[in-house]
């Protein structure tokens, strides 16, 4: 069903907003690799609610638990079962969603196909389920940084103000010196701003995350259906409130020519190199060496503290007060998420390249 994400890199989330806590069953992780709580607390708390005064004042720690798969602080091979607690649940704040559907929530679709929901915090719907992408991410990164990959994730848009174009992708301090998670401080200054006006009116704001990889390998990546910008797409349009995904050149590379498009070859120092980067890193599918460059568009945070109209179960025509503790704009927190999510579809294609071509490479 859909629980579960990745092929030999395989995860299995489980758990609801306002439930006993999250957690995520990894199974393929290779064995031998070192890993304590330790490794994965630090991107949980990167993603934790009520760690600015732009986000949900939600108070959690999130603190990991890993329940299996490590013996002397190396994994086995065997499956990781990892476990965040919720410890700060206000189920009573919505009581009245029992009955009334949250406009561009998924209540009334969840109510529509099972028959049954759970409307405390939306349950599953919540993007609380976000904690279990981001711990299995978390080793998907040690992975990747043994083979040198870096992921850099930071807001290139909230709302109507944008991040200029960076020449090189941003150092993790650079995009955490603000809470905003924009790394070009006097953009960062205005969005943050931004979203406390939002924050005010009790309104809220979308905007976009751009996600750099550098360092790649050449071949990540198989023609047809598992294309690796296919992949990335399903990961990114599966986390809660995204509404686009583009990679490289995007949309906007529908206004130019083929000749103005084309990444031009040229041999430098000896590799095999592109002039430009509209493919984005990706050519039929497949990693070309150049770095990997994606955006991901969020739409504006669903509830707001404002009444909206709306429909009750039985279909009546009725209205609705948002209630409960949510971010004004979810884009300072999806940037660890959008990281891991990217983290666990390339070391999948990592494992997934190795195994078709370097088992019997010496044929």
């Amino acid at each position: 069903m859909g629980n579960s994400f990745g092929t030999l890199f395989r995860i299995s989330s489980w758990g609801e907003s306002h439930g006993g806590g999250i957690g995520v069953v990894i199974d393929g992780c290779p064995p031998r690799l070192p890993l304590t709580e330790g490794d994965i607390q630090p991107f949980l708390d990167r993603r934790r609610p009520g760690q600015s005064k732009i986000t949900t004042p939600r108070d959690e720690e999130d603190i990991v638990e890993i329940l299996s798969g490590i013996f002397e602080g190396k994994t086995l091979g065997t499956p990781i079962a990892m476990l965040v607690r919720n410890r700060d649940a206000r189920p009573q704040a919505y009581d009245e969603m029992k009955e009334k559907f949250r406009p561009s929530h998924a209540d009334f679709t969840y109510q529509s196909k099972f028959g049954i929901r759970n409307h405390e915090g939306g349950g599953r719907s919540s993007a609380r389920e976000t904690i279990a992408r981001v711990a299995a991410g978390a080793i998907a990164q040690k992975l990747l940084s043994s083979k040198e990959i870096s992921i850099s994730t930071y807001v290139e848009r909230i709302h109507d103000i944008q991040c200029p174009d960076l020449k090189n992708p941003p150092a993790l301090k650079e995009v955490e010196a603000s809470p905003t998670r924009c790394p070009h401080p006097e953009t960062a200054k205005a969005m943050e701003d931004r979203v406390l006006e939002m924050k005010k009116s009790g309104d809220s704001v979308g905007g976009s995350i751009i996600c750099r990889v550098s360092n790649l390998p050449i071949g990540l990546g198989a023609p047809v259906f598992d294309r690796i910008e296919a992949d990335l797409s399903k990961a990114m349009l599966s986390l809660p409130a995204t509404k686009g995904f583009e990679v490289g050149s995007g949309f906007n590379g529908t206004w130019l020519k083929g000749s103005e498009h084309n990444d031009l070859f040229e041999n430098r120092a000896g590799s095999v190199r592109t002039q430009t980067n509209n493919s984005g890193g990706v050519q039929g599918g497949i990693t070309n060496g150049e770095e990997l460059f994606f955006r991901v568009a969020f739409k504006p945070t669903a509830t707001v503290l404002q009444i909206q109209k709306t429909v009750d179960q039985k279909g009546n025509e009725t209205e609705l007060m948002g209630r409960g503790r949510h971010d004004p704009c979810v884009l300072p927190r999806a940037v660890p998420i959008v990281e891991a999510m990217t983290a666990l579809v390339l070391i999948d294609h990592q494992m997934l390249h190795a195994a078709q071509c370097d088992t019997f490479s010496e044929l």
